[in-house]
């Protein structure tokens, strides 16, 4: 016998029994028709149910078929990995379902009209009117709780990370951790406590400060664990070349973890772009067009939203109009991380020749 057909041998008895690379496909098609069969003979309605079953019987069968021809072992690591596809269809598919019926039902009155007026005197149960009033109100509104809270949970982040020691440190990541579960209503309400004791009224500010009080501890964890990324070897041959240690942290520390801050900033943003308790408590919506958020009562996308949908018992046009406003925040999300994604790649360090 020649020593290539002795290497083959060999190596075909240590290899094993496998299954086709066609196996999962064939398991995932008997799962559904199966599931399917279930469903229809149990009388259950519901195709989530359908899609469950089809999952139980798809590792359960994924399980069996590869024990029984690749041993245990092997079968454990399948249903394993069909554990994490099973996983990531369940997470991806509500996301899917849920941005395919806001388009549907959001273009049916988005267009240029739309986005350019204002409700005015148009009343909830009739057509016509638009989100301009609310789009300005959200921009002013998230931009300058955005500019309040970016910069004091970013530089919160540093001092736990570079400066922070003992119990002040402690004290901080302890109420920082308590903010991040905070309800939108509390800041909200702690917003009007304080305008009712100076007797003010609605504005566009107010919400924008109850905004910031959520962003605050969202930006201070993101940027806290981007910054605990960066080795610490490229702070002691900055500290060893005589640089001082805010400037090391200026030119160093900060360039290197630029794309995960400015990923958690717009985290952050998308988080308060579309809370409504803070706005409905402080901001009051308005149907008329206000650019001043220092003064008066202002619109808002999410707002505009929940009233559009509470008007729409017997009237199509509001509720076609919140599906539209609905859209138009999603899209208004989108657009805020392309562009962050944008920035952090074009100031992140470059690596390599």
């Amino acid at each position: 016998m020649s020593t290539a057909s002795l290497a083959d041998k060999r190596t075909g008895s240590l290899r094993g029994a496998s299954l086709p690379k066609w196996s999962p496909w064939a398991i995932t098609a008997g799962s559904l028709v199966v599931a399917v069969g279930i469903g229809l003979a149990a009388g259950l309605d519901s195709k989530v149910q359908w899609g469950l079953i089809a999952a139980i019987l798809f590792i359960l069968g994924t399980f069996g078929i590869s024990a029984r021809v690749e041993g245990r072992r092997q079968a454990r690591d399948r249903v394993a990995t069909s554990l994490v596809w099973v996983a990531f269809l369940l997470a991806v598919i509500p996301l899917v379902s849920l941005i395919w019926v806001t388009v549907a039902r959001g273009v049916k009155v988005l267009d240029l009209y739309f986005l350019t007026h204002s409700m005015g005197v148009v009343a909830d149960s009739e057509p016509g009117g638009g989100i301009y009033a609310a789009i300005i109100g959200s921009l002013e509104q998230v931009g300058l709780a955005t500019l309040i809270g970016a910069p004091v949970g970013i530089l919160t982040a540093i001092y736990l990370v570079e400066y922070g020691r003992g119990r002040l440190a402690k004290s901080v990541t302890f109420f920082v951790d308590v903010m991040t579960g905070i309800p939108s209503i509390v800041a909200g309400l702690f917003i009007l406590s304080l305008m009712l004791i100076f007797e003010m009224q609605p504005f566009g500010f107010a919400g924008s400060l109850a905004l910031a009080i959520l962003m605050m501890p969202v930006v201070v964890r993101s940027t806290e664990e981007m910054l605990k990324l960066v080795p610490n070897e490229l702070r002691e041959a900055s500290l060893a070349l005589g640089v001082p240690k805010w400037r090391t942290i200026l030119k160093v520390v900060l360039p290197t973890s630029i794309g995960g801050i400015t990923t958690g900033v717009m985290l952050a943003v998308a988080r308060i772009a579309g809370e409504t308790a803070p706005v409905l408590l402080l901001v009051f919506g308005n149907p008329f067009i206000n650019n001043n958020p220092f003064e008066g009562a202002q619109a808002s996308l999410p707002l505009y939203i929940y009233q559009q949908y509470s008007q729409s018992a017997g009237a199509n046009a509001a509720y076609d109009r919140a599906w539209a406003a609905s859209l138009t925040l999603i899209a208004f999300v989108m657009i805020l991380n392309m562009v962050a994604r944008g920035i952090a790649r074009w100031k992140a360090p470059k690596t390599g020749r």
